[in-house]
């Protein structure tokens, strides 16, 4: 058969939770379309039951996942970056469309995704290093502090970045052990389902990474009022969604991270995610453990150690 007499064979996109690939519980979906206006697909529409069914599969995967080694998950991470290299041209086609941009600047984007992931695999276990140590005190005592990570975070991914700022948020709660419930961009979806389909043939465990697409409002909400969610990313909320949701995360004293004023208006249009991102965001998501040992005596003068 000729490739003109091909019956096309359109993507089916579908949310990523628990290291499966379900359709929202709500059968609903809505159209994306590209920067000119063009359908791309149609992305399933999140419902509140399916952002509590990720946070039930985060909370499954927490406890495998914050107990691997440090060195463990960083070869994680870098395997994602092995699997993104090798479908690099789908991305570069989701993304072009998804941002309006051309082949080139697609690319590059792409590589910095790619390159973000290794960027973050090389930290998970020297974080540890630059938050945590021997602290000095005035006493026979070791104190130790070392950082723990919170928990489960939910995290609402930039609306305009949909890719390389998709990434910059999601790597840093996964690479300090936490796990994630991601709200992908409302308007470009398609990278983030796709990025689902990249986690779940690299080596991160089903449950450590829960992508939802659908109203960024509607999912955030019962997200940030969650009794079981430890924490809140409100990159992707406008300045007014973002102070509703700091006051519900208030009820069980979340970690929130705050947008920067780049971001403050939702867009993140002015933010530039291609710039060396930083530590802030591996230590925003991290407790403090301090433990106090006696170090004991020696010698008849009781000098200690």
């Amino acid at each position: 058969m000729s490739e003109q007499n091909r019956l096309g064979v359109f993507k089916t996109y579908k949310l990523y939770v628990g290291g499966k690939f379900p359709r929202s519980e709500s059968g609903r979906v809505y159209e994306v379309t590209d920067s000119k206006g063009a359908w791309l697909a149609n992305a399933p529409q999140s419902s509140r039951k399916d952002a509590r069914d990720a946070v039930v599969a985060a909370r499954k995967a927490f406890g495998g996942w914050s107990g691997a080694t440090a060195y463990n998950r960083g070869q994680v991470l870098y395997r994602v970056a092995e699997m993104l290299e090798g479908r690099k041209e789908q991305f570069v086609r989701e993304v072009a469309a998804a941002e309006g941009l051309s082949k080139s600047k697609a690319a590059a984007v792409v590589d910095a995704a790619v390159d973000r992931w290794v960027w973050y695999a090389g930290w998970t276990d020297k974080i540890g290093q630059i938050s945590g140590g021997a602290n000095p005190v005035a006493g026979p005592f070791f104190n130790l502090s070392t950082p723990e990570p919170t928990g489960v975070v939910a995290v609402l991914a930039p609306q305009k970045s949909s890719f390389l700022g998709l990434v910059s948020v999601i790597a840093p709660v996964i690479a300090t052990g936490n796990t994630a419930v991601v709200i992908a961009s409302a308007d470009a979806p398609l990278p983030a389902l796709s990025l689902g389909e990249v986690l779940a043939t690299s080596d991160v465990p089903g449950g450590v990474v829960n992508i939802l697409s659908g109203a960024t409002a509607e999912l955030a909400a019962p997200l940030a009022a969650h009794q079981d969610v430890n924490a809140i990313d409100l990159t992707g909320a406008g300045a007014e969604l973002a102070k509703e949701l700091e006051v519900a995360a208030a009820d069980n004293l979340k970690r929130v991270l705050r947008p920067q004023p780049a971001e403050a208006d939702g867009s993140d249009a002015s933010t530039d995610w291609l710039a060396a991102p930083g530590t802030h965001r591996l230590t925003a998501f991290l407790e403090t453990k301090t433990v106090w040992h006696p170090t004991g005596a020696l010698g008849a003068a009781g000098s200690s150690y």
